[in-house]
């Protein structure tokens, strides 16, 4: 494949090279398209970090390629070959790996994640509903959580993958529960014992798979996407044994519109060491004859508006974090932010609230939104 095939490519997905349109792509090192076709979404976004291509909307210029489904004309390349190979060979989510991503992503730095996330430290989707700005959303969202799982006073919960512990100390605060916690951060932990250090909530840094207590109630907020398509099943089977027989499950996710055993090569290698999407058949077939599914909520559209809000604070705060953490870790996380909101626009990622019963729930499930 030449560069005017490339270019061609391109256009058929309305980007132009070089174009007048916010979402053209600039090319200004001509290494870019053979870097590209060699190695795919590594090659693209590693030439967007080293300054080889630029586009004045990153976010558009993404919508715009993935949802002509430009994507899936490119051919394997060889990270994506080995990346396939590895996911099949190797559980990359295995127990000793597990605070791989809390090293390699949480820790990064609570200077860099409280100036973008806002007062809520929420580092999941808002819901947009009926708010027009991101720490009502994130509120909006707890809040929709605690009614889904009809919080009552005195009832003692579990967060799996609690993040700063924001929704457990909104849970404690507004309806009266104890909650445990588990995080595989050492900054995430210590920051969320602070927060929650007048409440009656416990942090702890712990993998999911040493669990063995139950609850009145088991949530997990974007925590599954790193689990890993071989320990689905596990997951649900922890989440199990520690729910009581009438309690319920409350799993929030980014999914995938397919099912896959890997996650995309750029993000894997610079974002979430490990990371993997859920599709619906992947999650239905860890759910299968153990929970019954009371209600699968998909507000996907809102995790564009939150990335979004996340990166306008990420650039406002940027000259107070410029010197710690240099240009090229500001153009991989634009691209980050941008690209991610650009999949949630173009319907490529999904994100779900999926509300789960041991044996269903008694005259059946009303929604909640």
């Amino acid at each position: 494949m030449d560069t005017v095939t490339i270019k061609k490519i391109l256009l058929s997905a309305g980007v132009e090279v070089n174009g007048k349109n916010p979402w053209d792509i600039r090319v200004k090192d001509e290494r870019t398209y053979g870097r590209v076709l060699r190695d795919g979404s590594l090659g693209l976004g590693e030439a967007y970090m080293d300054g080889w291509w630029e586009a004045e909307e990153l976010d558009d210029f993404f919508y715009h390629v993935l949802r002509s489904g430009l994507d899936r004309k490119v051919s394997l390349t060889l990270p994506l070959i080995s990346q396939v190979i590895v996911a099949r060979l190797f559980n990359r989510q295995a127990r000793h790996r597990a605070f791989t991503i809390g090293e390699r992503h949480y820790d990064t730095g609570n200077d860099l994640f409280e100036p973008m996330l806002g007062k809520t430290m929420a580092y999941s989707c808002g819901y947009w509903a009926h708010v027009k700005d991101l720490d009502t959303a994130q509120e909006a969202k707890f809040d929709l959580i605690c009614r889904k799982m009809k919080l009552e006073k005195g009832m003692h919960i579990l967060d799996i993958g609690c993040g700063w512990g924001t929704f457990m100390k909104y849970a404690a605060e507004r309806y009266g529960v104890s909650a445990v916690g588990l995080t595989v951060s050492k900054e995430q932990a210590e920051w969320a014992r602070n927060a929650c250090r007048d409440l009656s909530v416990e942090i702890r840094l712990q993998d999911y798979r040493l669990l063995n207590e139950t609850f009145d109630r088991v949530i997990s907020i974007g925590m599954f996407e790193h689990v890993g398509y071989k320990n689905y099943r596990l997951f649900i089977r922890t989440v199990e044994r520690c729910l009581k027989d009438d309690g319920l499950f409350l799993l929030h996710t980014i999914g995938s519109n397919r099912s896959a055993r890997t996650g995309d090569a750029w993000m894997d290698r610079y974002i979430f060491p490990g990371g993997q999407l859920p599709s619906i058949k992947q999650i239905g077939a860890s759910i299968e004859n153990i929970f019954v599914m009371e209600d699968w909520h998909n507000f996907s559209a809102d995790y564009d508006r939150t990335l979004m809000a996340w990166y306008a604070n990420f650039e406002k705060s940027w000259p107070n974090l410029k010197e710690k953490y240099g240009d090229r870790f500001y153009r991989m996380w634009k691209y980050y932010l941008l690209s991610c909101a650009g999949a949630f626009r173009s319907r490529k990622m999904q994100l779900w609230q999926i509300v789960l019963s041991k044996k269903g729930v008694p005259g059946g499930w009303e929604a909640v939104r």
